[in-house]
């Protein structure tokens, strides 16, 4: 790491705005375009640069830089995308799954109507998640991960798996009321 790197990252860990926001606006548009050729989505992009921003801001004191800032901050979006990518990966499974077991399960057209709801609004539910919550959620669900192997996995407490998936419980429940009929 050069010495205009030192003194800018150990301003930071300093508590210094103004130096925080002179990295943001120098490195926020060209880190969007490197993630946008991973995620093939600017959206997607900016909130996986926002989200970095935000860490490095939150966690300053303790963040260990071992190259340059720059490859660190190049190197963490990517790692962010990648795991974006996976996540995406799983919906698209889940949604395969739900499709097969839909086409496989034979039941009249009303039935059918209810069903395809119901899977749109479980869909819909999982994408209303939280990014940390949603994935707790599918490790614990759909991965068929314990709570202790979701914390140690994502190196977290196991209290912050049982806050976020009562969290996604509560939504699942609320959002999925109307199709208590469906269970009987």
């Amino acid at each position: 790491m050069n010495l205009f790197e030192l003194n800018t990252l150990r301003r930071i860990k300093q508590g210094d705005v103004k130096e925080f926001e002179k990295l943001f606006r120098k490195y926020y548009p060209v880190l969007c375009m490197f993630t946008r050729k991973y995620v093939n989505d600017m959206d997607s992009a900016e909130e996986i640069v926002q989200d970095l921003f935000y860490k490095l801001w939150k966690d300053r004191e303790s963040i260990d830089v071992k190259t340059s800032l720059k490859a660190y901050l190049f190197q963490s979006v990517k790692n962010k995308a990648l795991k974006v990518i996976d996540h995406n990966a799983v919906k698209q499974k889940h949604a395969a799954y739900v499709k097969q077991d839909l086409e496989s399960t034979s039941v009249d057209n009303s039935d059918s109507i209810e069903v395809t709801e119901l899977s749109e609004a479980i869909t819909r539910t999982l994408n209303q998640l939280p990014e940390r919550c949603r994935e707790i959620f599918i490790l614990s669900r759909f991965d068929g991960l314990k709570y202790h192997e979701i914390a140690e996995k994502l190196s977290i407490s196991i209290k912050t798996v049982e806050a976020n998936m009562g969290k996604a419980l509560q939504l699942f429940r609320s959002s999925l009321k109307p199709f208590d009929n469906l269970a009987s």
